[in-house]
């Protein structure tokens, strides 16, 4: 685990940054071709970091054009496995050796604390890029058992221009989790980042391109949704579209295929997860894990436990501990490593996240703690952890995704109450259980609608299985070698002897 020695260890780190602005296309920083910049303000303090493209339809015609000629010209696509294996494990060398400069990049931009955006952030990233690295020449194609007198041969070929639209909240995890399968099946790729965290994936592309990764093959296009968004989802020679996001924008991306090119669309879109805490579990724990994982990310995790699903025998109890566990957390200054939670990614969401809380109390909930604004000394964006009881599905803050540090506790009185409302939700992407029954465990977990079940624990994780969501919280999967079934084509090749 990295360790940083103190804020102004950190602080002198970051005088220490380059930050780049411009996009990045065919292997080179280039200006929007209209010259549009826009201010990149970081959530920590509301300064401005710097001048970033802003990038629209002119920019993704100039990058798709770089993509479809080095994947016609099969550079990337037509090398060797175990070349494409070499080049992506010299990508992700160099992600590590400049692990503290992306660490510090990622806080700055969208305002998680330091800490975990270098021994958590990191690290996984790596992981994901080294995983993915090692795929190329591990993936066999299949002969088909048909009769003495045919050969079918299934193959598996790159999509082709992959377009990649990532969120704020994780912009380098988001990002690995589409460039890692997408790079290893042969694809060219578009990445949109987030317009309010575009550094690390700029910084990401140079460091492909010093690997050896072909020009044009990366590509990055910071930018607005209705703009280069929308214009990546339009484009008639992008065969594939990667979104994680809201779902009001993923169904977006679902309509800009039917009116284009019927690109395949794959979407991860959000949850209200819930965490369902039944009699027999361990309390302590349950309730400890309920605090921290509502904390972790500022709450803008779309696989958040927001839904505290309790039985009524333990609830007292159990939100003691609860209550206990969050006035610990630390909410403050994000490049000071002993903060625990830090700013909301800017101030529009920051006003979202206080409208819910407003709106919690206004529709009868109680709001046990939290909600106010810390003391941090700095004009950023920051909230303290809210916790309300006596919350109904019917709420807006029992049903609706805050995308903040907002916990609704929703008291029940047996399993199957706490199933009914659990699945009481348009979403299904994580949900929990806490029970020492293993029987009950299986069975509770089978009845939850959700991609992810967590048992008595939440948020573990592995790069070996996929992640993504029922409903509307999405279709296909990040992940796994699942996962480049996003990124390929099927091809039967049919020979008659």
């Amino acid at each position: 685990m990295k360790k940083f020695l103190d804020k102004s260890t950190v602080l002198k780190m970051k005088e220490c940054l380059t930050v780049k602005g411009q996009a990045f296309i065919n292997g080179n920083f280039v200006d929007a071709a209209s010259g549009k910049t826009y201010d990149n303000l970081s959530p920590r303090d509301g300064q401005l970091i710097n001048q970033v493209a802003a990038t629209d339809t002119v920019d993704v015609d100039r990058a798709v054009t770089a993509a479809r000629g080095v994947f016609e010209a099969g550079s990337w696509r037509n090398m060797a496995p175990k070349d494409r294996k070499k080049v992506m494990l010299r990508f992700a060398d160099l992600y590590e050796k400049h692990a503290d400069e992306l660490a510090l990049l990622e806080t700055i931009d969208m305002g998680k604390p330091i800490t975990d955006s270098r021994n958590i952030d990191v690290n996984v990233v790596l992981e994901t890029l080294q995983w993915y690295a090692e795929c190329p020449d591990k993936i066999y194609d299949e002969i088909a058992p048909t009769g003495q007198g045919t050969l079918a041969m299934i193959t598996r070929e790159p999509i082709g221009v992959v377009g990649a639209v990532v969120p704020w909240n994780f912009p380098m995890l988001m990002a690995a989790w589409k460039l890692g399968p997408a790079l290893a099946s042969g694809n060219s790729v578009i990445l949109k980042p987030a317009e309010q965290s575009p550094l690390t994936a700029l910084r990401m592309a140079e460091l492909a391109t010093e690997a050896g990764i072909p020009d044009g093959v990366l590509n990055v296009l910071p930018g607005f949704g209705p703009t280069a968004g929308k214009s990546i989802g339009m484009h008639m020679d992008i065969d594939c579209v990667a979104f994680t996001g809201s779902g009001t924008v993923g169904k977006l991306f679902m309509q800009y295929s039917g009116q284009s090119n019927m690109k395949n669309v794959w979407l991860e879109c959000g949850g209200k997860g819930p965490n369902v805490v039944l009699a027999d579990a361990d309390v302590r724990k349950a309730a400890e894990r309920a605090a921290t994982g509502i904390c972790f990310n500022q709450g803008e995790v779309c696989c958040a436990p927001s839904r505290l699903v309790v039985e009524e025998k333990i609830k007292d109890e159990f939100l003691e501990i609860v209550l206990e566990t969050m006035r610990s957390v630390r909410t403050g200054d994000p490049l000071d490593p002993q903060t625990t939670m830090g700013a909301i990614v800017d101030a529009e969401q920051l006003a979202r996240v206080r409208s819910y809380i407003s709106k919690g109390q206004e529709e009868g909930a109680k709001l046990l703690l939290g909600g106010d604004t810390p003391e941090t000394n700095l004009d950023g964006y920051y909230v303290n952890p809210a916790i309300f009881d006596a919350v109904t599905n019917e709420m807006s803050i029992g049903r609706e995704e805050i995308f903040g540090p907002v916990l609704s506790v929703i008291t029940v009185r047996s399993e199957e109450e706490a199933i009914k409302v659990a699945n009481d939700t348009p979403f299904g992407l994580g949900a929990n259980i806490w029970t020492r029954d293993l029987s009950r465990a299986h069975r509770v977990s089978r009845a939850l609608r959700a991609g992810t079940v967590w048992v008595n624990n939440h948020d573990q994780s592995d790069i070996t299985v996929p992640f993504g969501g029922f409903k509307q919280s999405g279709n296909g999967r990040d992940k796994s070698l699942h996962a480049l079934d996003k990124y390929t084509e099927l091809k039967t090749t049919w020979i008659e002897l």
